[in-house]
């Protein structure tokens, strides 16, 4: 299954890359301060790129907020079975 994914993702980058070679087109980008003059497929991986790394950070600071509230919640529940008088009503080990 691994191999399938790598040679999908080389297929789409050789497909990418050959859509790029063909689209040569200068177009005028304007941003607040100046403009710039750029080939389409220069501006549409800059965009690309820009995009994923800030769909990584969104995405990467929600995962690390719920790894931080399920280590939270495991200490929580760690100190509560401590405190338990009656070993019969342990709740069951979490794992994962």
């Amino acid at each position: 299954m691994k191999i399938i994914k790598i040679i999908l993702v080389i297929a789409l980058f050789l497909i990418a890359l050959a859509l790029g070679a063909q689209n040569q087109e200068t177009v005028t980008f304007n941003y607040l301060i100046a403009q710039n003059e750029l080939p389409l497929s220069l501006l549409l991986g800059i965009v690309f790129v820009v995009a994923f790394a800030i769909a990584w950070l969104i995405f990467g600071s929600l995962y690390l907020k719920s790894k931080f509230t399920v280590l939270r919640l495991r200490k929580q529940l760690n100190k509560a079975q401590a405190s338990s008088t009656k070993p019969s009503e342990q709740l069951p080990e979490i794992k994962g």
